[in-house]
């Protein structure tokens, strides 16, 4: 159990309740690996549990009947998925890949909703959660909306640079970025190279560096 607290004391929001909660939370979490490339979880079929992410990486995605595929995000180590599914007892929206080997606590429906009756602050707790998703997907139409594919890319490269760096782990091809902005590769690629000739990026082969922040900044809030 002292594992599955730790994992759960990582993640912001499971964070601010009560030592007691946590406890309780971690005593109904069960431990799951995966490995690079499995499916956990697949569009249209059933789920009735959350997940927590302890380590690894994981998309969830969305395909179109012709076998176009869009990311809707990235899932690292301290995030949790699927909290919709098991609210409201529907099928899962989006497909869950593994994209590196991962380690997952999860925790089923009858514990949740056990839970949600005997503590009310995990119930904030979870609407604020999907609170934040909501305000996260408005981004997002708006971003495929009202933004080009070099002001999107400007916004991507800001949000998941650390200290001016994004450092690419193996995965994060120019596919898997591209499938997430809702662009193609060969497109990607030239919205680099724009980037690069107007001194604001440097591409290199397993990080890109943020050279003007600033004007960086300005091309993300460019429309079409």
């Amino acid at each position: 159990m002292n594992s599955a607290l730790n994992a759960l004391g990582k993640i912001s929001y499971f964070s601010e309740i009560d030592e007691q909660l946590q406890k309780e939370l971690a005593r109904h979490a069960h431990l799951m690996t995966i490995e690079s490339g499995e499916i956990l979880l697949l569009e249209g079929d059933e789920s009735q549990a959350v997940y927590v992410v302890a380590s690894g990486w994981l998309k969830s995605s969305k395909s179109s009947p012709n076998g176009r595929e869009h990311v809707l995000r990235f899932i690292g180590a301290g995030e949790t998925f699927n909290e919709v599914s098991v609210l409201i007892e529907t099928t899962n929206s989006t497909t869950i890949t593994a994209l590196e080997p991962s380690e997952l606590y999860v925790i089923h429906r009858k514990a949740i909703l056990d839970l949600l009756d005997k503590y009310p602050r995990l119930a904030r707790t979870i609407i604020q959660r999907l609170a934040s998703t909501v305000q996260f997907l408005f981004t997002m139409i708006e971003d495929l909306s009202l933004r080009s594919i070099e002001a999107r890319l400007a916004r991507y490269l800001l949000e998941q640079a650390s200290d001016d760096t994004l450092h690419r782990p193996r995965w994060a091809t120019q596919a898997e970025i591209a499938n997430h902005l809702g662009t193609v590769p060969n497109v990607l690629n030239r919205s680099l190279k724009n980037l690069e000739q107007e001194a604001l990026i440097k591409v290199e082969r397993h990080q890109i560096k943020i050279l003007n922040i600033s004007g960086l900044a300005e091309r993300a809030s460019l429309d079409k």
